[in-house]
């Protein structure tokens, strides 16, 4: 599909989704949402993709919704926005492919959801992260005041959402909200290499992995085992498994077939 906001480039079975507004900072806006939302679709049926890493054109990864637009929002309006907002998060939490954010600069207000929808986040040593919506009369709506919690801790999140406070990369990791930090000229090598170890696994099992543990981690321990336990013995019935295994016992590289 042709798009106008955002950039996507496939190789080696990794997609790179770049947002492409950096005049506004890669601000979001109803559009953009929509594409967004579009390429999380086009991309979930691709064979030819197996991760995909979400980053920002210029100087921010997004640096919130687009304040102009939203300004004169109804509450209807605002509904609408915030339920495709939050579409697009859960699209990536539902997706098989594993989503890694590579925070490049400003991931403020929505930006900082759509890196909490995905599955972890690099950050660029110059990344700044906040949900400073309070400081414009309203909350985080897609998904920012229920992700940033279950990630940092109740007390935490509020602390950041209730003074709308803005962090550095440093204090993003040692609060957990970011899983690295590097230096800007090696974020995005970093997270491709992260990526191409994940792709080299068996696609049906790096699916029901991420499945189980997005499911399992809202269920009670019991409950969730028992998921895992039926997922671990799916797998016996594909053809990935037994590739694997045989690849494994031949002492040779598997040749998986995502079936």
């Amino acid at each position: 599909m042709h798009y106008e906001m955002i950039e996507i480039e496939i190789a080696d079975k990794i997609a790179v989704l770049t947002i492409n507004r950096p005049e506004s900072l890669n601000a979001m806006s109803p559009d953009l949402l929509t594409e967004i939302s579009m390429a999380i679709a086009e991309l979930e049926v691709d064979d030819e993709v197996g991760v995909v890493i979400l980053t920002g054109a210029g100087k921010a990864f997004v640096a919130g919704a687009d304040i102009a637009e939203m300004a004169e929002m109804s509450p209807r309006e605002a509904q609408f926005f915030a339920e495709i907002g939050g579409g697009m998060g859960m699209a990536i939490e539902e997706s098989t492919k594993p989503y890694i954010a590579a925070v490049n600069g400003f991931a403020l207000g929505g930006g900082c959801e759509l890196a909490l929808a995905c599955d972890f986040i690099y950050a660029s040593q110059k990344a700044k992260l906040g949900q400073p919506e309070v400081k414009l009369g309203v909350i985080p709506g897609f998904g920012g005041t229920q992700r940033l919690s279950r990630r940092v801790g109740l007390a935490k999140a509020k602390e950041l959402i209730f003074t709308g406070d803005i962090i550095d990369a440093e204090e993003s990791l040692r609060i957990g909200l970011v899983d690295a930090v590097y230096a800007p000229d090696e974020l995005m090598a970093k997270a491709k290499a992260t990526a191409g170890r994940i792709v080299a696994n068996g696609p049906l099992a790096v699916a029901e992995a991420k499945r189980v543990m997005q499911i399992g981690a809202d269920m009670a321990l019991p409950h969730a085992n028992q998921l895992e336990q039926f997922a671990f013995a799916s797998l016996f019935d594909t053809e990935d498994q037994q590739e694997g295994m045989s690849a494994f016992l031949a002492k040779r590289a598997p040749e998986f077939k995502n079936r």
